[in-house]
């Protein structure tokens, strides 16, 4: 059974990152003179994709929503980029694993976050959200469809191969070692990884980072931020750095 995409963000971006083929799109007659759907055809005839109008009832029975906004399209699987991919940029890299992310909401914010952020890409576990395409595909704005993904076993094999490439090890945590993440030079080529929302990052990958970053409250507060919220607020210290450093 094909994937599916739903609403005109995530249809869109999967035809211009080219990570998963299309077989066709379905678009609301309604909307066949809608100016703001001229570059999603444009593409689609780019890359050799049938569009169809048909009944908004149709498209209503296929998506798995209400947000679709009168466009879903059937879809391939997702294509993964190797490791070493992940490394390409000119620029020093900035790679981040989201793992043990238990909602696939919360895995979108994410993903919407540190791409908006400017990561170059990120890693998952070969279990993860990229195969609820539509409902994720929503959620990050078309997101995950243009952000390069690889994946590895566990966040150990990950931070072994980035190590042995030059890449500064650190994660998300909040213990003795840890430091402030703006009292960190965030502008070397750096593996985040990010827990998720119950286990967190576990104690030997703590043990075995070079950095342990720790996100300062403004005032005293128990708990941990969730990982969309540390993903944004690192991802936009790392941004914010970088940029710095550059001027």
């Amino acid at each position: 059974m094909p994937t599916q995409l739903e609403g005109l963000l995530a249809v869109q971006a999967a035809l211009e990152a080219g990570f998963r083929d299309l077989q066709q799109i379905l678009i609301d007659e309604n909307k066949r003179y809608d100016r703001r759907l001229r570059e999603l055809r444009r593409s689609a005839e780019g890359a050799g994709v049938a569009v169809r109008f048909t009944a908004r009832s149709t498209i209503d029975e296929r998506a798995s929503g209400e947000s679709h906004g009168g466009i879903v399209a059937e879809a391939g699987d997702r294509r993964f980029c190797q490791l070493a991919d992940l490394l390409l940029a000119k620029d020093a890299a900035f790679i981040v694993m989201l793992d043990g992310i238990e909602d696939p909401y919360n895995f979108a914010g994410a993903i919407r976050a540190l791409y908006a952020a400017g990561v170059h890409g990120a890693v998952v576990r070969p279990r993860n959200w990229t195969s609820a395409a539509a409902l994720v595909g929503r959620a990050s704005a078309g997101t995950i469809e243009r952000l390069p993904l690889a994946v590895a076993e566990s966040a150990a094999d990950a931070a072994e191969f980035f190590r042995g490439r030059g890449l500064v090890i650190a994660c998300a945590a909040s213990d003795d070692r840890s430091k402030s993440l703006y009292q960190t030079d965030l502008t070397r080529p750096l593996f985040l990884l990010i827990g998720g929302e119950r286990r967190g990052v576990t104690r030997s990958f703590r043990r075995a980072a070079d950095l342990q970053l720790r996100i300062p409250y403004g005032r005293e507060f128990a708990s941990a931020l969730g990982a969309v919220s540390a993903a944004s607020v690192i991802g936009f210290e790392v941004m914010r750095q970088r940029r710095c450093k550059s001027t």
